[in-house]
């Protein structure tokens, strides 16, 4: 028989336990990179690398993985950023995908060793331009 203590914890998991989510997104930084984005490490000079909606992004060395990262795709989320109000919209969430290596990128990122390096068009749709970086939550899908 169960001792009364067990049978709290049991039922307090039953009726919190759904509202408990488990992340996967990792936390790191992203700053943005305007044109021009070509030649670019994974696919050089090919335009039809880039997604017609412009939301792509360069690989920061922690998840470049020697090339492995190209066109990856990462759902993107801004915390916050460097000035007050750099998140345009509390949770709004892009989906990018890597073409590029931002170490290497012609196009110099507006803060370097950041996780991610957005495309402008990416980093303006989820945070005010004038922010130099963002601190985000991405995962990879």
């Amino acid at each position: 028989m169960l001792k009364p203590e067990s049978l709290l914890i049991w039922f307090s998991l039953l009726i919190i336990g759904p509202g408990i989510r488990f992340s996967r997104a990792d936390i790191g930084t992203a700053s943005q990179y305007i044109p021009p984005y070509l030649p670019t490490a994974c696919y050089g000079n090919d335009v039809s690398q880039f997604p017609t909606s412009n939301l792509f992004a360069a690989a920061g060395e922690g998840l470049w993985d020697n090339g492995a990262a190209c066109g990856r795709q990462y759902l993107v989320r801004c915390i916050s950023g460097s000035l007050p109000q750099a998140c345009l919209i509390p949770g709004e969430t892009i989906q990018v995908r890597i073409v590029d290596r931002a170490q290497t990128s012609v196009s110099r990122p507006s803060r370097d060793g950041t996780s991610l390096v957005l495309s402008n068009t990416a980093f303006q749709t989820i945070a005010n331009p004038a922010v130099p970086y963002l601190n985000i939550d991405f995962q990879q899908l």
